[in-house]
């Protein structure tokens, strides 16, 4: 029988929040599984993935807003705080929210993988599990390493993670299912990879 060490946080969630909070503007961190993250300062291909991504959810679906840089309370019992590169919920729906807000109503978050250490660890293990934790219903992760899109869907709120995970290579057209119910034609992202 194998025996799983139980890991412990690294500080308070409090005791994070004070720390972000006093954190320059270059620099991006985050808690997730009782660890605290330093996000990795974006590149302009990042950046531009994620404007096209914009572009594509508002023609769609302009009754939503994508939000850049919105701090979530996410994992079971909100104990992690995280900073997606964007999430997608309708218009307006972080008005009066402050710097850490409850995921509920948050229709999609996604994450650009960044050429950093923690990319692995950080993108493809543990924010799965915290969104699906979350409730949260769609996680998209486009990995630049990978060359692909991958659509989490089917939250589990128990373990975490999501039940329905589908890997699209970049160059083709990705559905995403409800709630956001629009197609992804990946062609241009081959451009924005090393």
């Amino acid at each position: 029988m194998t025996v799983m060490a139980e890991r412990t946080s690294q500080m308070s969630v409090q005791e994070f929040e004070a720390i972000a909070s006093a954190a320059p503007e270059t620099v991006t961190l985050e808690f997730i599984n009782g660890r605290i993250g330093v996000k990795k300062v974006a590149d302009g291909d990042h950046d531009t993935i994620v404007t096209w991504l914009a572009r594509r959810c508002m023609q769609a679906r302009p009754d939503l807003d994508l939000y850049q840089g919105r701090g979530l309370r996410v994992e079971a019992y909100r104990e992690g705080r995280a900073k997606p590169d964007a999430v997608i919920a309708p218009e307006a729906h972080f008005a009066g929210h402050g710097e850490w807000a409850d995921p509920a109503g948050v229709l999609m978050i996604v994450e650009v993988t960044s050429y950093d250490s923690d990319t692995d660890r950080r993108d493809r293990h543990e924010k799965p599990t915290a969104y699906g934790q979350a409730g949260i219903p769609l996680y998209l992760l486009i990995d630049r390493d990978s060359r692909t899109l991958t659509v989490h869907s089917g939250p589990d709120r128990q373990i975490g993670g999501y039940r329905d995970v589908h890997t699209a290579k970049f160059g083709e057209k990705v559905a995403l299912p409800g709630p956001m119910g629009i197609e992804l034609d990946t062609e241009i992202l081959k451009n924005y990879v090393r």
